[in-house]
């Protein structure tokens, strides 16, 4: 049997207010989400001016990072390659950059996922959300 690391709710308050404040600091109106490794929302925020459609995309773009392990803008960029039957994928709906896993010793615990600006600005806030615990 192993043991498993789990985001607790002081971890995701600490992710959001280093998300918010990376956004804030640029000036941008983003929505930032938190899941857990199996994808199941924890926590979200929508900043004041933030787009409606936002307040989707960010838990998507967070739940495909958890449930893939690995970054959104892979499958954004298989896609883009010419594999667009990928679009057909079950259960992965956001599949533009911005959602980012949370890896603890190899394991993803987790992922951010943010909407609402440019794909690589939406990633660049989830990374500093990561950051805020250590990882």
């Amino acid at each position: 049997m192993k043991t498993k690391h789990v985001l607790e709710s002081a971890d995701v308050k600490l992710m959001v207010a280093a998300a918010e404040a990376e956004a804030l600091k640029n000036q941008w109106a983003v929505t930032i989400a938190i899941v857990d490794d199996g994808g199941h929302l924890l926590g979200l925020q929508r900043l004041d001016g933030a787009p409606a459609f936002s307040a989707h995309m960010a838990p998507a773009k967070a739940n495909t990072a958890a449930l893939g392990r690995r970054e959104s803008k892979i499958y954004e960029d298989v896609i883009n390659g010419g594999r667009v039957a990928f679009l057909s994928a079950p259960d992965l709906k956001g599949l533009l950059e911005g959602g980012v896993p949370i890896m603890k010793d190899g394991q993803c615990i987790g992922a951010v996922g943010v909407s609402g600006v440019k794909s690589n600005e939406d990633a660049q806030i989830a990374k500093a959300g990561i950051a805020a615990i250590g990882l």
